[in-house]
């Protein structure tokens, strides 16, 4: 074995290194590459949340407008014109940022000019001020009065029992006070018009607010359904009438002036409380209505107070000139008074 020979030694070297070009230069490609397709999305989802004239401003915002339109000269301030011609001063680039289409106007809409020639009025033109405020002053009227009879009524312990037999409601007519029959209490004898002494009193307690209100009053009687025909002919026409008179009398007698009543009328069984039940004792009643919109003072009451007008100066400090002769002061020589101090302390 000693005379073996001796075997080269061999050594390799591997060299592993990558290429410069090579390693994490893709990453920043990949992120280059989903910014821009965020970017791209997003552009998409701005474009659907904004309106027909905002994608026509955007549009014009990006349009070319630095290309010269004129056929002479350079495209610069003056455009190819002198400084003295009309319309050298425009500037080529200025334009509005957002184009926005209007509809045409509707018919009948037009300004101050075409409402003149037309000869309309609206309705909010035609509307008097006046008769809103009567309207105001009327309802405040009649709620005032309705309180006070539901007050009164309530405080009168001798009352209470009646408080049934008063119905009060506002109506297009006006402000209706009716007194209707109880079972068991009625306002009138059967098939007279000589009211009882209970309706007596309910009718003075209803005269003390209608004295106090400036309306003119209808005052109509009913009856119930039940056919009521005397030998001599007197029915429930007659009966409601003779009982609507009555009212009338006792009205007059507690100081309401004659001439607020507009009309007495008796209207039988044509008009029931209860139209059901035409034959309940409640349709058997007196109606006195407060007639809307006949109040002579509603119209002064409606109206703000006239201002005292102040007394034509001829010259300035004349009515100081009164003034002073009727307290008994002198006034200075020369007829005028002036006032000088606020200048003074002004200055």
């Amino acid at each position: 074995m000693a005379d073996a020979p001796l075997q080269p030694i061999i050594i390799k070297k591997m060299n592993k290194g990558h290429g410069g070009h090579h390693g994490g230069a893709w990453k920043i490609a990949y992120a280059d590459f989903v910014t821009a397709m965020m970017a791209f999305f997003l552009l998409l989802w701005l474009l659907n949340s904004v309106t027909q004239e905002q994608l026509e401003g955007i549009s014009n915002y990006f349009a070319p407008v630095t290309a010269s339109t004129s056929t002479s000269g350079s495209g610069d301030i003056l455009g190819g014109k002198t400084i003295t011609e009309e319309g050298a001063s425009e500037s080529s680039t200025s334009r509005d940022a957002v184009t926005v289409d209007l509809p045409p106007p509707k018919a009948g809409s037009g300004g101050e000019s075409e409402s003149e020639d037309s000869g309309t009025e609206t309705p909010s033109d035609s509307a008097d001020p006046t008769e809103e405020q009567m309207k105001k002053v009327e309802e405040a009227q009649f709620e005032k009065a309705k309180e006070q009879l539901e007050e009164t009524i309530a405080g009168i312990p001798q009352m209470k029992q009646l408080a049934e037999s008063l119905l009060i409601d506002n109506t297009p007519e006006g402000l209706r006070i009716q007194l209707i029959d109880q079972d068991g209490l009625a306002m009138f004898p059967s098939g007279g018009a000589d009211m009882y002494l209970h309706t007596k009193k309910l009718i003075e307690l209803v005269a003390k607010v209608i004295v106090e209100m400036p309306q003119k009053i209808s005052i109509s009687g009913h009856t119930d359904g039940v056919p009521f025909i005397s030998d001599s002919g007197y029915s429930n026409w007659e009966l409601s009438a003779d009982r609507a008179n009555s009212a009338r009398r006792e009205v007059v007698h507690f100081k309401v002036p004659e001439d607020r009543i507009s009309q007495v009328v008796g209207k039988a069984a044509t008009e029931p409380l209860l139209p059901d039940d035409p034959n309940n004792s409640r349709n058997r009643r007196l109606s006195i209505i407060l007639l809307r919109g006949t109040g002579e003072q509603l119209a002064s009451a409606a109206q703000p107070p006239a201002q005292p007008k102040p007394a034509n100066e001829a010259l300035p400090g004349l009515n100081e000139i009164k003034r002073q002769q009727l307290q008994g002061t002198p006034a200075p020589a020369g007829g005028m008074i002036l006032d000088l101090a606020p200048r003074f302390e002004a200055q």
